[in-house]
């Protein structure tokens, strides 16, 4: 049986017990499964008797194993017998073992932390409003028109703004070339600012078959640290001057890139459409608005080890997304002359306040009763199997109830909850 001790802010201390029998049977596995290993003179390799292996290594040679292999078992007995919710690894301490006795396992651990809410019944919050303007809508069909634009030779002429060009260039610091300096046939598109600073708007005015030395200086902060602050020369070579060619904002331009037959009809979608995204964007940030401000009104002490672990869920998501556009962590360091510390601190703000959003939330459901039913679960399967497997959403949600649906739980738990909270502010 667990015995609590005393609670100090986050940290929790109790102790158990492991009973003699248990360990004693542990050993014995212990035992069983190692003995392979033992090459004892006047035994065939591991047939050598428990009692053999004591004398050669000593009684307490199996104890570490047989610890190892009671105590997850017992540990989550105790945590769910005096009802814990730890929120990092335990730090286990034990005395010392003697045979025929129990032994004494005494834990400290951090749980999560209790939440003071303040009073969300009757919270002011200022209303988002977003209005979709003819300028936007110009703006979305302007898009429209350069995505299907051609990009065709601009002849002789000069560079202008918006031109792409085909460029050699080799980059030179107090005469020396510096490495990754130097391409050929890249190309680059006048006003896209991908350049350093300075280096697109000495193009402009240039034309095909120049070679033009372009004077730059790096940005203090910059990816290559030997780079920072220096002056730079380029020389530079221009194979080629292309333009975009865009069709005419008129009826036909709306036939070929809508459904629509008139511009009219196509710039009337464009608002409605903005209108669905802007209207889902003020609920959003509504709902974020009211969360913040119930988290500021709450008190509550955050473990570190929740924040770590939040953190380390945090980085997880950016590696995934960096992924999905061909880097890893590595090249994004090499690029960016970060590190994984950098990062951590970078993201350790977020981290924190997804830590406390959710436990305010949390208390808010316990405070309301607020339950998640099997019919909300299997609204939100049939969500999810629409969204990610529409061929097949029947396997889909069977192979979901399989696994841990408690991440699933908690999104519905915060959704209801900020629902609840939605019906009760003020907004002014």
């Amino acid at each position: 049986m667990a015995v609590f001790e005393k609670r100090e802010k986050n940290t929790v201390y109790f102790n158990f017990e492991l009973s003699v029998e248990d360990f004693e049977k542990a050993v014995n596995q212990a035992y069983l499964k190692n003995r392979s290993r033992f090459n004892i003179p006047g035994f065939r390799k591991g047939k050598a008797p428990k009692k053999i292996i004591d004398q050669f290594y000593g009684e307490d040679f199996f104890y570490e194993d047989a610890i190892n292999a009671l105590l997850p078992d017992a540990y989550e007995a105790a945590i769910k017998e005096l009802n814990l919710e730890p929120v990092d690894m335990p730090h286990v301490h034990i005395d010392e073992i003697n045979k025929g006795e129990p032994i004494k396992v005494e834990i400290h651990v951090d749980v999560k932390p209790e939440v003071k809410l303040g009073d969300y019944e009757s919270i002011e919050i200022e209303k988002v409003e977003y209005n979709v303007t003819d300028e936007m809508v110009e703006d979305e069909l302007r898009r429209a028109q350069e995505m299907n634009g051609r990009v065709v030779d601009a002849g002789d002429r000069e560079v202008q703004k918006g031109d792409i060009l085909t460029i050699d260039y080799a980059g030179f610091v107090d005469g020396v070339q510096f490495e990754g300096g130097t391409a050929e046939k890249q190309q680059l598109e006048i006003g896209s600012n991908r350049f350093i600073p300075g280096f697109e708007d000495q193009l402009i005015g240039k034309k095909k078959g120049e070679e033009v030395e372009v004077n730059v200086t790096f940005p203090e902060e910059y990816h290559s640290k030997e780079l920072e602050g220096k002056d730079a020369t380029f020389k530079v070579t221009i194979h080629e001057i292309k333009t975009r060619e865009l069709p005419e904002l008129d009826d036909e331009f709306a036939k070929d890139v809508s459904e629509f037959d008139t511009l009219e009809e196509y710039k009337n979608d464009i608002r409605r459409k903005l209108e669905e995204t802007y209207e889902r964007q003020e609920k959003i940030d509504l709902e974020n608005k009211v969360v913040d401000k119930v988290v500021e009104l709450a008190e509550m002490e955050i473990p570190e080890g929740m924040i770590n672990t939040q953190i380390d869920n945090e980085i997880s998501e950016f590696e995934y997304r960096i992924r999905m556009q061909g880097l890893d962590l590595n090249q994004y360091f090499e690029f960016t002359g970060s590190n994984m510390e950098a990062l951590r601190e970078q993201v350790r703000p977020m981290a924190e306040k997804r830590v406390k959003s959710d436990l305010v939330l949390e208390a808010i459901a316990k405070a309301e009763n607020i339950e998640v039913t099997d019919e909300d679960i299997d609204a939100e399967l049939e969500k999810l199997a629409e969204q990610y497997n529409k061929d097949n959403k029947e396997k889909f949600i069977a192979d979901m109830k399989k696994g841990d649906l408690s991440f699933l739980k908690a999104g519905i738990t915060n959704n209801k909850v900020i629902d609840l909270l939605m019906t009760k502010v003020k907004f002014i």
